[in-house]
C-alpha cells in the first residue's frame, strides 16, 4: 500500500504548484511598475490639490448624487477671516464699485460660498496664472462682464502688477492688461447682446430701443477669437427693454412691445438664440483650435420699489436665506436656459481640444441683495441713481473668480 505523500499536519504550501507559483510571480513583477508608478502619481495628487478630497468627489458640473459636489449649490456663511484687497493694494478698482470709499458698511465682505458637501478653496493667484501663462483670455459682454474682469484684475494684482497695454477709451469699455512674468494677457471685449444690435433712431436720436438678429453676431468681438485662449462670455441686462427681434432679416416680434400686432416674447427666448448663436459659431470656427469657452450665467438685480430710472433701491445688510428666494422666476429660467444651451453643445465630439464649461453664478447671486454699491451721492458715475446691477470690490463677484479658477483647473485636466 503506497504510503500519503502528504503527512495530515503538513504545512500549508507544501502542496503547491511551484510551477504555476512561478508564473504567477513572473506576472506581478512585471505589473509591479505600472503599480508604482500609478501610486506616485496618486500621491502627487493629495501633496499638490489644495483639496484632495474634492479631487476626488467633486465637480463644477451639474451632477446628483450622495458623493458629488455641486460648486454652484450651497450658501453663504459667515467668515471673518477673509484677507480683502482695498485701493491699497489694488489701485484698478473702479470709483463706481469701491463701495468702501463711498461709506458702505463693510458686512458684506465676510461672506463666504460654501457648497454643500465640499469646500470652495480660496482664491490662489499664483495657481491661476500658472494655468493661463503664455495665454490670451477676454472677457466678452457688458459692463457686468467687465464687473468680473475688474474683480480678476484685483485678486491678480495680489500676485504682480499688471500692465495697461491699451489706451483707455472714453467709457472703458475696451482694456488690455499685461502680466510680464507670466506672460498673460487679459483683456475685456464690450457688446451689449453678443449678437448684432443695432439702436433704433428717430431724427438721429437714439431711442433706446434695439433691433436684434438673433442669428448674426456683433463682429466686433468674433473677429478677436482666433487670437483667444480662454473667452468668458455672458449676456442679459440688455434684453429687458424694448427689443426687436430679427432671423434671415425678418422681423418676428419683439420684447415689451404690442404695437404693430408684433408677436410679444420673453428675454429669456432672445437670450436663448443668443447663447445658441454663439456657441455654435465657437463650435464650427477653424481658427478656434485650442479655445475654452466658459459661460458665465445670468448675475440677477435686485431693485426694490422700483427700477434703475424709477427710484429703486437695494440696501438690505447681509444675504437673503435660500428659503426666502424664489428659484421659479424671470432669473432661474434665464440661468436653465443658458445651462442647457452649452449642455447641448457639448454633446457633440471635443474638437481640436476646444472645451465648454459653465460658470454657474446664478443661484449664488440671487441670495446676495446686499452686495450692490446702492446709491453713493459722491460717486459720478451714478449720482443721484441706485445701482442694484453691478457689484461692489471686493465683494461676492470675487467668488465668481475663485469658481472659475476651478473650471479652469477641471478643464486642463481633459486636456
Amino acid at each position: 500500500m503506497a504510503k500519503d505523500p502528504s503527512p495530515p499536519h503538513s504545512p500549508p504550501f507544501q502542496n503547491l504548484n511551484l510551477d504555476a507559483f512561478n508564473i504567477h510571480l513572473k506576472r506581478a513583477k512585471s505589473l509591479l511598475p505600472w503599480i508604482l508608478l500609478v501610486s506616485f502619481i496618486s500621491l502627487l495628487v493629495l501633496i499638490y490639490s489644495p483639496n484632495p478630497r474634492r479631487f476626488w468627489l467633486a465637480s463644477s458640473d451639474v451632477k446628483s448624487g450622495e458623493n458629488v459636489c455641486n460648486l454652484f449649490d450651497g450658501r453663504w456663511v459667515r467668515d471673518y477671516g477673509r484677507n480683502a484687497y482695498g485701493r491699497k493694494n489694488c489701485r484698478t478698482i473702479p470709483e463706481s464699485k469701491d463701495c468702501a470709499r463711498y461709506g458702505k458698511d463693510q458686512g458684506f465682505v465676510h461672506w463666504r460660498w460654501k457648497p454643500r458637501r465640499c469646500d470652495l478653496p480660496r482664491f490662489d493667484a499664483k495657481k491661476f496664472l500658472r494655468i493661463v501663462r503664455g495665454k490670451r483670455m477676454a472677457f466678452v459682454g457688458d459692463s457686468v462682464s467687465r464687473n468680473q474682469m475688474e474683480s480678476l484684475l484685483c485678486l491678480l494684482t495680489q500676485v504682480e502688477t499688471p500692465i495697461d497695454i491699451q489706451e483707455k477709451d472714453s467709457e472703458d469699455r475696451f482694456r488690455t492688461w499685461y502680466f510680464r512674468s507670466y506672460d498673460f494677457i487679459l483683456m475685456t471685449l464690450w457688446t451689449k447682446f453678443l449678437i448684432a444690435g443695432t439702436e433704433r433712431t428717430v431724427n438721429g436720436t437714439g431711442t433706446g430701443a434695439f433691433n436684434l438678429h438673433l442669428d448674426k453676431l456683433d463682429t466686433s468681438w468674433t473677429q478677436k477669437l482666433p487670437w483667444i485662449n480662454y473667452v468668458v462670455i455672458s449676456a442679459g441686462h440688455w434684453y429687458f427693454r424694448k427689443n426687436y427681434l430679427y432671423e434671415n432679416n425678418k422681423l418676428i416680434g419683439c420684447i415689451y412691445c404690442s404695437e404693430d400686432k408684433l408677436k410679444d416674447f420673453e428675454p429669456t427666448y432672445a437670450i436663448r438664440k443668443a447663447c445658441e448663436t454663439t456657441l455654435q459659431y465657437i463650435y464650427n470656427c477653424k481658427n478656434c483650435d485650442g479655445l475654452v469657452t466658459v459661460l458665465r450665467t445670468f448675475s440677477p438685480a435686485h431693485f426694490e420699489n422700483g427700477n434703475w430710472n424709477g427710484g429703486g433701491y437695494c440696501n438690505r445688510t447681509k444675504p437673503s436665506k435660500e428659503s426666502d428666494v424664489s428659484f421659479h422666476g424671470t432669473e432661474w429660467k434665464l440661468r436653465n436656459a443658458q445651462v442647457e444651451e452649452v449642455k447641448m453643445v457639448s454633446k457633440g465630439k471635443r474638437r481640436k481640444g476646444k472645451g465648454f464649461r459653465v460658470l454657474d453664478v446664478t443661484k449664488a447671486m440671487m441670495m446676495r441683495p446686499d452686495a450692490h454699491p446702492d446709491i453713493h451721492w459722491n460717486n459720478q458715475w451714478m449720482k443721484g441713481y441706485s445701482d442694484c446691477v453691478h457689484w461692489c470690490m471686493p465683494g461676492p463677484i470675487d467668488t465668481w473668480n475663485e469658481l472659475m479658477l476651478q473650471v479652469l483647473k477641471e478643464e486642463a485636466l481633459l486636456v
